[in-house]
């Protein structure tokens, strides 16, 4: 394994496009987009350091229709995608164990949908937030409008009025550029049933 330094916007993965590797991430965020073949996208997943990329070489595939991108800059170590798969061939407690963790994570890909089907802007806004800090190891995230809106899925109207409920809330306080937790007890309280299932199935899964 080689230690990674990723910038935010770095494309790791690409739609149809073979995985060449592996990562798994310090402190930082990485985002799974769904696209459609016109370029129609919204995040449908998180990464950080409770998880790795590359999750269809877990199921002995090549590649998937997402796009995996760096959200929030960080290291991670990497290797190389034919060393993982001779890996996960010669160590079946490992495999048993990384699929675990992709076991968690398609509990928070059903979690955003249900949110998306089921929950207002502002407990999305404050679920995907508390997601961030969760992989982290900031209270300033540097995240806009327009990103989150892209995020999220929906207009940047919509994100400047939920970011101002949660600002009149004392739960965040936002600056140009970047938004910052001020009141986690807060923040957990907006979001309610919105956050929580996949990170108590983490919990139960893999800690």
């Amino acid at each position: 394994m080689e230690r990674c330094s990723f910038e935010q916007g770095l494309v790791l993965e690409m739609p149809g496009t073979a995985i060449t590797k592996v990562c798994f991430p310090e402190p930082g965020m990485i985002s799974v987009m769904a696209r459609t073949p016109v370029g129609v996208q919204a995040e449908v997943g998180i990464i950080g350091p409770e998880g790795m990329t590359g999750l269809p070489l877990l199921h002995g595939l090549d590649s998937w229709p997402h796009a995996t991108i760096v959200q929030i800059p960080c290291r991670a170590l990497c290797i190389e995608a034919t060393a993982f798969r001779a890996v996960l061939a010669e160590c079946r407690p490992l495999h048993e164990r990384l699929l675990r963790y992709a076991q968690v994570f398609s509990v928070q890909l059903a979690q955003g949908s249900l949110c998306n089907a089921r929950f207002t802007i502002e407990q999305r806004l404050a679920r995907w937030l508390l997601m961030c800090h969760d992989r982290t190891d900031r209270e300033d995230l540097p995240l806009t409008h327009e990103l989150l809106s892209t995020m999220l899925g929906v207009r940047r109207a919509g994100i400047t009025t939920a970011l101002r409920m949660l600002n009149d809330s004392g739960a965040v306080k936002s600056r140009r550029g970047g938004i910052g937790i001020r009141d986690r007890s807060r923040m957990l309280a907006i979001a309610g049933d919105a956050y929580g299932v996949p990170e108590d199935e983490y919990t139960r899964v893999l800690a």
